[in-house]
């Protein structure tokens, strides 16, 4: 059983199960149905683009309403944290709560052996265990946000496109007759779609405006409260004309939260904004953890290149990680991910980043290199 989302990567997925061989069926989940503003929901497009395809493959379409699944272990965790005011990734949910756990037990209910879907990433079994790879176009690699889906569900999943450059899924799925072959990549949080964030997040938490100030105390602006702020952002601060010095750009480098104020600073590369370590929580390992002293590489975004650092402790309830350079704007509630080569340990929620001390920098600097 495929999920068919209604874009291009599913699509291709989809045939090319067909021409293995595969007794495919297709399943589209329809996700999210509290909103009122249909400009920005595009469910109904989606899924006559899904039916289409199926269609043109000849294979049934199921459509399964998982939006309950979502508000309950997906987006009432999203609003919490923003609430708290970290910034989360409702994606790595929405991965190991609806696409491998809701829509995976659906698929075996009914009789699936696999299911498959579209994402750029891939599968090893080796000594009876499902390994994730990163996908082989490292533009599109989304192991990223398939870091912590369980082992158990890894070995019932097949990733179709893993092995192809995006350029060939479009060329496949026009030859293919498809016409979402040039169909544009969603982007963003799913149920946000190409809404202004902050009008979303409004319907759902207060405004609680307060004071915008330099590391040094100095106000130079007012916030609209510090949930819609995340670190490293720069658009949005509405605080151009104010200069303290010098003419750059002025960037979030810290929300204190028991005082309401928003810290900012001038210059992308401000020293406020790098640490070299963070501690990580809520911990996933999809084959075993890593143990300590281990020279890994890790990515604390999507799509960020792989950084290299070192395992300072790990055991079941938090990791510490030391950087061999100092990373920009590591944000508490995003996760940190790490990596042995192309394998896709897992990882973690970030807690909070620092400067550790310079004891282990020798250490990163000598073990480098065995991540190249």
């Amino acid at each position: 059983m495929v999920g068919l989302s209604g874009g291009v990567d599913s699509a291709v997925a989809a045939l090319l199960l067909v021409e293995q061989g595969y007794d495919v069926h297709a399943l589209f989940m329809d996700n999210w149905e509290d909103d009122e503003d249909e400009t920005y929901c595009n469910a109904a497009e989606d899924f006559q683009d899904a039916r289409q395809v199926a269609e043109r493959l000849g294979i049934p379409l199921t459509k399964v309403n998982f939006a309950r699944e979502y508000r309950e272990r997906v987006f009432s965790y999203f609003i919490r944290e923003y609430e708290a005011g970290r910034t989360p990734n409702p994606d790595v949910l929405c991965n190991s709560e609806i696409k491998f756990k809701a829509f995976l037990d659906y698929a075996l209910r009914l009789g699936a052996r696999k299911i498959a879907t579209g994402h750029y990433a891939r599968v090893r079994q080796v000594n009876g265990r499902a390994q994730l790879l990163k996908g082989l176009d490292a533009g599109k690699d989304q192991s990223y946000f398939l870091h912590a889906v369980p082992e158990t569900a890894l070995a019932k999943t097949l990733f179709p496109i893993g092995e192809l450059e995006k350029s060939v899924v479009r060329a496949r799925a026009e030859d293919a007759g498809f016409a979402v072959f040039d169909k544009k990549d969603s982007t963003g949080i799913c149920f946000i779609g190409e809404r202004p964030f902050r009008d979303f997040l409004q319907k759902y938490l207060p405004v609680r405006s307060g004071e915008m100030v330099t590391p040094e105390g100095d106000i130079v602006g007012e916030h609209q409260g510090l949930t819609y702020y995340t670190l490293g952002q720069r658009k949005g601060l509405h605080i151009g004309g104010v200069k303290a010095g010098e003419e750059s750009p002025w960037y979030v480098v810290d929300k204190r939260m028991d005082r309401n104020e928003l810290v900012v600073a001038q210059g992308h590369d401000h020293p406020l904004l790098f640490r070299d370590a963070l501690d990580a929580v809520a911990l996933h390992w999809i084959n075993e953890a890593p143990v300590e002293g281990a020279v890994v590489a890790a990515k604390t975004r999507y799509r960020q290149s792989d950084q290299a650092c070192h395992v300072v402790s790990c055991d079941e309830h938090r990791l510490r990680v030391r950087f061999a350079q100092p990373q920009r704007a590591m944000t508490p509630g995003q996760y940190v991910v790490l990596y042995d080569a192309d394998i896709c340990m897992g990882g973690g929620i970030i807690e909070t980043a620092f400067n550790a001390t310079s004891q282990s920098s020798e250490i990163l600097s000598s073990n480098a290199d065995a991540l190249r």
